[in-house]
């Protein structure tokens, strides 16, 4: 299967590329700045969280559940909003969603309590959670298979991972020229000119007969990631009530009449290894900003806002990986991307096991981060080209909604995981070395795997 789709786009990187309209260059540009917004929310609070604990009197134990609460809902919610753009309209959910996105992040800016701010930050993570896949629905569905949709998707995975390492240098900048509040402020007019644009470019789509909503999968599935991000970040001990809920959703799908996300959609190659290949960039790639944000602030002493703006490169390289990236697919196929991507990825990690602890070794880390921006977004394309191809429109919601899942816990996962790597070593800066390696074995072993099994089918 994967082994047609592959020749299918070979042989359609081989004829005349079709060309985008009119109308397709709207829709484009209001889901991406869309995405954007979304992925900048990701980190744009990071820097800030200090700032914002003194202000609103978080304690030091309870300043984590400010970006905990957003990845609760935003991970937790996720699966379930995609059957759901699936069913009542894609076009719908994702206006809505960009609503309660408006409306929550005013609430947040306006916050004088963290009973407040605690609300809009949950009200943002289901918001983010209901706009990702429908806008990554309404992206696969309006563009074909082939080129067009591959190059769509370079440009909506650069845009995002850009919007991540944006949000961190943002951040930043609002908190030290004007307040955190800002960090909120600052989606108010994107969002309402989305809510302006969007109704008159979007196309409404779903299924013409609308099947019943799966409750005992939604529950199922819900209660899992809730269990599992909670167990990812703050308890441990809930990660084995989130595997064993995720085990009754595979039970409860094979059951049921109008499953959430049917099994033979979950045992398909390409949705296994697709996903799989994603998960492990964003696990690898977000978690080493962190690694390297660690090695600036606590080795070479740079401040917050100057450890940001290094990561500058970083944004530049994946700009660079997300064009790049449907023009290896339509030539060599999305297999490849996957690989090739990853191996790029893991020897620029692998670089930076080399770092020294002064400033004189900051043009490794630049050089480093960006070549492995590169290879982190030709892998990402290759991910969601791969994850999405060979189903009909009816089920992109579906697909898109997996897809947007497994991104939301690889940014979950990541920091926690090196963070215990880093805490294993005398040092921070010996613990960071040892973490970069692991993080390079991870890349490889996805790569690997995913080169392998892809093969096969």
């Amino acid at each position: 299967m994967v082994a047609t789709d592959v020749r299918s786009q070979s042989q359609a990187g081989s004829r005349p590329a079709a060309r985008m309209d009119g109308r397709m260059r709207l829709v484009l540009l209001v889901l991406l700045v869309a995405q954007f917004m979304l992925a900048v929310d990701f980190s744009i609070l990071n820097v800030a969280l200090p700032v914002i604990g003194e202000g609103l009197g978080f304690s030091l134990a309870n300043l984590q559940w400010i970006a905990t609460a957003f990845a609760l809902a935003a991970a937790g919610f996720t699966l379930l909003f995609g059957r759901v753009a699936d069913l009542v309209g894609r076009r719908r959910l994702f206006l809505g969603g960009m609503a309660l996105l408006g409306i929550s992040s005013l609430a947040g800016g306006l916050a004088t309590d963290p009973a407040l701010l605690m609300a809009a930050r949950v009200a943002q993570g289901l918001a983010t959670a209901a706009v990702t896949p429908a806008g990554l629905s309404l992206l696969t569905s309006s563009f074909p298979e082939g080129p067009l949709r591959a190059k769509a998707l370079g440009l909506n995975g650069a845009l995002m991972s850009a919007g991540f390492t944006t949000g961190a240098i943002l951040g930043g900048v609002l908190t030290e020229l004007l307040s955190w509040r800002w960090a909120f402020f600052i989606n108010v007019p994107v969002a309402l000119a989305v809510l302006l644009v969007a109704p008159t470019v979007l196309k409404e789509s779903r299924p013409d007969v609308r099947p019943r909503l799966d409750v005992p999968g939604a529950i199922t599935v819900t209660g899992g990631l809730l269990a599992l991000v909670y167990g990812l970040t703050t308890e441990p001990l809930a990660l084995p009530v989130g595997i064993a809920l995720l085990v009754a959703f595979w039970f409860v799908e094979r059951r049921a009449a109008s499953p959430l996300v049917p099994v033979r959609i979950l045992t398909r190659p390409t949705v296994i290894w697709g996903n799989l290949a994603g998960l492990v960039a964003f696990v690898t790639e977000t978690s080493l900003v962190f690694l390297m944000t660690l090695y600036l602030q606590d080795v070479l002493g740079f401040s917050p806002l100057a450890a940001g703006l290094s990561f500058g490169v970083l944004g530049a390289g994946t700009v660079i990986g997300g064009v790049l990236a449907p023009r290896l697919i339509g030539r060599y196929g999305a297999r490849t991307a996957l690989v090739a991507g990853g191996l790029l990825q893991a020897a620029a990690t692998v670089s930076l096991y080399a770092l020294g602890d002064d400033r004189s070794w900051l043009w490794l880390l630049l050089a480093g981060t960006f070549v492995g921006g590169v290879g982190n977004m030709v892998a990402i394309v290759g991910f969601m080209v791969t994850a999405t191809s060979g189903l009909p429109d009816s089920e992109q919601g579906m697909a898109t909604g997996l897809a947007t899942m497994t991104q939301q816990i690889g940014i979950t996962m990541g920091t926690p995981i090196m963070s215990a790597v880093v805490v294993t070593s005398a040092t921070v800066f010996d613990g960071i070395g040892i973490a970069v390696l692991v993080n390079a074995a991870i890349v490889v072993v996805g790569a690997v795997l995913a080169g392998i099994f892809l093969r096969r089918t």
